[in-house]
């Protein structure tokens, strides 16, 4: 037997362990089948053999409807930074209730929000609030467009940056073809995909087409959260300027994941237009942004210009009161307490190390990729650099989905059966990881085992 049959046994050992323990979540998925696809509201959220419903959460642990407690090393798809129900948020919502839950019409909060984050987000000078980080890069690269006067966007492989069409693309089919149903060529007709970490390949796309903007993840989440190399944002920003394009940076994970002042403030390296969500509403609701400067979010106000030479932007619900003043909340305490950044960076940056060596011991082809909190693990022959890669070194189609499902059973979640990748708050204890660790550790001896066998 290869190794796929092998760990394919033992999947079939950990399933009965976890049907066993997890009862109501079974017959609460069947039902959820009869009332959406899948019985999931979003797909990324089913997993085999059906997904965990989850009753309640509380800092670093989520609890499920047959009592079962786990550590959360996915944080609300990261967007609980101090995790689940912070009292500073928890606080700001219970007040922003006795205000209203959706005004409607423009009111202080959202100026005092607004002050605050072009204080501490480099560049930032002037922004909009979105619905969601979707919404925020779909305006991105609206205002891109308009300011250059171009059409083509760069992205790259593997680029999460929401289910917009002209963006949804290379995202997991590296060849081009549709990523969904329904998609048309002509939606992502000006949309250039190129790897990640690769200068040469930018500069020859730029070379090419008459690009409006780069937009990119400055540590790729989707991906398997794979950090830039050394220098390599500082090329993108060298080469865009270049050539004429705008640089987009889709902060959507690393805004307030890296520091206050997320990527551009962790590297040093500004972009043209940045793009936030997640932790921008404190978890309080869905929400996002999208900022630059001045004179390019000039084109969006409608009082200066006619309607066609603006830039339309709206939506119903945007900067409602209680996820800006939750939001306003969460960043406020960030900026205060810096430290935070430091401890968990160190300790994440230990969990990755220790893998790494695990991996080398076990003499398994095994790497970490991450920046900060923000980590992956690869199943690959070489430590990817990128996301074609993370694919094509991969030497098992069931390592991680097996991987997932010890975790599970052990009380361990994060969200993907394909890629083993964590969004952690800063928050999480070391005893926490270290139980991570322990997981890891226990599954590399089975695959060892089963080497040997």
């Amino acid at each position: 037997m290869n190794i796929d049959e092998k760990l394919h046994i033992l999947y079939s050992e950990y399933e009965k362990l976890y049907v066993e323990k997890t009862k109501r979540s079974r017959e609460l998925h069947e039902k959820a089948r009869r009332y959406t696809p899948a019985g999931v509201t979003y797909a990324i959220r089913h997993y085999h053999p059906y997904p965990l419903y989850i009753a309640r959460a509380k800092g670093t642990r989520v609890w499920d409807i047959d009592g079962n407690e786990y550590i959360d090393f996915w944080m609300g798809h990261g967007v609980h930074i101090l995790g689940h129900l912070p009292e500073v948020v928890v606080e700001s919502i219970k007040e922003s209730l006795e205000i209203g839950t959706h005004l409607g019409f423009e009111h202080p909060y959202v100026v005092e929000y607004m002050e605050f984050l072009t204080k501490i987000i480099p560049g930032l000078e002037q922004l909009r609030f979105t619905n969601s980080g979707t919404e925020a890069n779909t305006y991105a690269v609206r205002l891109a467009r308009a300011y250059t006067k171009r059409k083509y966007i760069v992205k790259m492989e593997g680029g999460w940056h929401g289910s917009s069409n002209n963006l949804h693309i290379y995202v997991k089919r590296y060849n081009g073809q549709p990523e969904s149903a329904g998609f048309t060529e002509e939606a992502a007709k000006y949309t250039i995909a190129i790897p990640f970490n690769n200068p040469s390949a930018l500069e020859d796309a730029l070379r090419k087409y008459d690009v409006a903007g780069v937009i990119l993840e400055p540590v790729m989440g989707a991906a398997g959260c794979i950090e830039p190399d050394k220098d390599y944002l500082r090329e993108v920003r060298r080469l865009t300027q270049e050539y004429g394009a705008l640089l987009i940076f889709d902060e959507v994970i690393t805004g307030f994941r890296l520091a206050p002042g997320g990527a551009q403030e962790y590297y040093g390296v500004k972009a043209d237009i940045i793009t936030m969500g997640k932790a921008l509403g404190g978890g309080a609701g869905s929400v996002g942004a999208f900022g630059g400067n001045s004179e390019l979010m000039n084109l969006l106000d409608q009082t200066k210009r006619p309607p066609s030479e603006f830039v339309f932007h709206g939506g119903t619900f945007v900067a409602n009161p209680v996820v800006v003043r939750a939001g306003y909340a969460l960043a406020k305490y960030l900026h205060e307490h810096r430290t935070l950044y430091e401890e968990a960076s160190n300790l994440w940056n230990w969990f990755r190390r220790r893998v790494s060596e695990e991996c080398s011991e076990a003499s398994i082809p095994c790497w970490t990729t991450g920046e900060a909190t923000l980590t992956g693990i690869h199943f690959t022959r070489k430590r990817p650099r990128n996301a074609r890669e993370s694919e094509e070194y991969r030497w098992s189609r069931m390592v991680e989905k097996t991987l997932h499902l010890f975790s599970r059973v052990n009380n361990i979640l994060y969200i993907s059966e394909s890629k083993v990748h964590f969004l952690p708050s800063l928050v999480h204890s070391r005893e926490e990881v270290e139980k991570l660790l322990w997981i890891f550790t226990n599954y590399l001896e089975q695959i060892k085992k089963l080497n040997a066998t």
